[in-house]
């Protein structure tokens, strides 16, 4: 097969057209190609009065190693390799402690390999974590251990379902295509930026738990874990409750991935001695801005064009203080969302269906956060840090989970807001006007106010003073690594393997897969079986 890249096609090209500069690119007759398939495909939104698609497509022709054969940086051969995974004889049942991405993917390989997995999950199945996340949406009432953060999928479930990655792990094709077998939607297989909205995320994640249960795997969720059974630094156990009563569970592996949030699953494994270490994260605001005028800064002419859809951004400035801002999770067409998992405690995230059709546009806008400002040596300083600031961040809100925001003109000016423009805010279940000043640490208000018109420079109209700031986002990532050696077992309890987002080795949805498949492996080689790839 050849694989064929930098194709340049106009926006409304035809399957016939991409065929003609296929075979003009190769040199030969259009009755030569076999099939052209779509791999990725990315905007050229440089030249605004000139915006095109860029092409990856693979290739079957005929005489492809006589083709091959000219000197073309953009053309080459390609074999595909399927990944597989062997059947494991043990008897043994590895424990899955968190259903995220990181869990349910070590799950899916744990139990395509025939062993059974339990998976302990403190929340609820997703349809009923839906259910509570719209309720505490509309009335401010807060379900601890089910809501944006906790529960069947993880807190990916409820944002964006951001797919695309910087990092280059061989699974990442795998993890996309089982999502397209769960039913997320098949773009996700080309797109450059692929993403699957938290509307078709909920039942792809629904389809995924249903698979492993045919493969022998079961899960049990409001199934708090609290800590590892050990006996001279090996894993024995798990204990967790459950309705109420503790339970013991019989193991010797278990995939810890219980997600960024998990701050008191933190506390008990640090009170049981489990080696871990703070960990830089980040801390900020939601910007929100209306979709239109995005589209209109990035598309010009083409803004609306339906082949396009709405437009997104990614900006990154460093600053004169020594400290940095960037964007982080933008969701076009989306909504600023409730994401408090504690109570009294204040947190905010994004969101956006599959269509990305809403009026907003919002994006968290972050300052990184290192050990030097937690304020102290203890491994759990940075959740102080986070709790502190999202305890301010609900006293300015005026409680109820009402959130702070303010108009950006005003802030940057040291303004009090008083009134919306033209923006108007998408969080609910209500907003109080409050400035970032009562309840984000200075250096991080100070670098929001050099950084932003440092950013419109790169994006005009990101300074609106319209714009909205809504806070706090503070869970972008986890402020502690639970280490971890070059077999992936805590240094500390054999046959445990933290794992994914929360665990310190992981950011968003596919690079936490990957890591619980990874997991996955060192387990069954760990079994005694080879992993199969290709």
């Amino acid at each position: 097969m050849i694989r064929i890249q930098n194709l340049r096609m106009q926006l409304d090209y035809t399957d016939a057209a991409l065929r003609r500069e296929v075979a003009g690119k190769l040199h030969i007759p259009e009755k030569q190609i076999r099939s052209v398939h779509l791999r990725k495909r990315s905007v050229d939104a440089r030249k605004k009065d000139s915006i095109t698609f860029l092409l990856t497509v693979d290739v079957k022709a005929d005489g492809e190693q006589r083709l091959l054969k000219r000197t073309d940086k953009d053309v080459q051969a390609v074999t595909e390799k399927a990944y597989r995974v062997p059947i494991s004889r043990s008897p043994q049942r590895p424990v899955v402690i968190g259903f995220g991405p990181g869990g349910m993917f070590a799950a899916y390989i744990l139990a395509k390999a025939g062993l059974r997995p339990i998976v302990l999950e403190r929340g609820c199945p997703v349809e009923e974590r839906a259910a509570h996340v719209a309720a505490f949406r509309s009335s401010g009432i807060l379900m601890p251990e089910s809501n944006i953060q906790f529960g069947e999928g993880g807190a990916g479930t409820f944002s964006d379902g951001k797919l695309h990655t910087g990092i280059k792990d061989p699974h990442i094709r795998f993890i996309l295509e089982t999502f397209v077998q769960c039913g997320a939607p098949e773009e996700i297989l080309w797109q450059a930026k692929p993403h699957i909205g938290t509307d078709r995320l909920q039942g792809t994640v629904r389809q995924l738990r249903k698979l492993i249960e045919r493969m022998g795997g079961e899960i049990r969720f409001g199934a708090k874990f609290m800590d590892c059974i050990l006996e001279n630094g090996a894993l024995q156990g798990i204990r967790y409750e459950q309705s109420g009563q503790m339970q013991e569970l019989s193991c010797s592996h278990a995939v810890l991935a219980v997600g960024h949030s998990a701050r008191d699953t933190f506390h008990q494994l640090h009170a049981q001695g489990l080696p871990m270490a703070q960990k830089p994260f980040a801390i900020g605001v939601r910007i929100e801005h209306l979709q239109a005028d995005i589209d209109r800064a990035l598309y010009g002419k083409f803004a609306g064009h339906p082949k396009l859809g709405a437009a997104d951004y990614k900006l990154a400035v460093h600053l004169n203080n020594g400290r940095s801002l960037y964007t982080f999770c933008m969701c076009p067409g989306g909504e600023v969302v409730a994401a408090s998992s504690e109570e009294r405690r204040l947190a905010v995230n994004g969101m956006s269906c599959f269509a990305r059709d809403g009026r907003n546009a919002n994006s968290a806008l972050l300052v990184g956060i290192t050990p030097a400002d937690f304020g102290s040596a203890h491994p759990l300083a940075g959740v102080a840090l986070q709790r502190e600031i999202e305890e301010k961040a609900y006293l300015a809100g005026g409680g109820g989970y009402a959130a702070p925001v303010t108009r950006l003109e005003d802030f940057l000016q040291h303004h009090q807001s008083d009134h919306f423009g033209k923006i108007m805010p998408t969080y609910t279940p209500g907003t109080s006007f409050a400035s970032p000043d009562r309840y984000l640490p200075g250096y991080v208000c100070e670098t929001l106010r050099l950084g932003i018109p440092e950013m419109n420079k790169r994006l005009h109209g990101f300074a609106d003073p319209d714009a909205l700031l809504t806070g706090v986002e503070s869970r972008s990532s986890s402020p502690v690594r639970i280490l971890r050696g070059e077999d992936l077992c805590s240094t500390g309890a054999q046959g445990l393997y933290p794992c994914g987002e929360g665990a310190g080795y992981a950011g968003g949805i596919t690079s936490a897969a990957a890591d619980g498949i990874r997991c996955a492996e060192a387990i069954l080689t760990q079994l005694g079986g080879t992993i199969w790839k290709g």
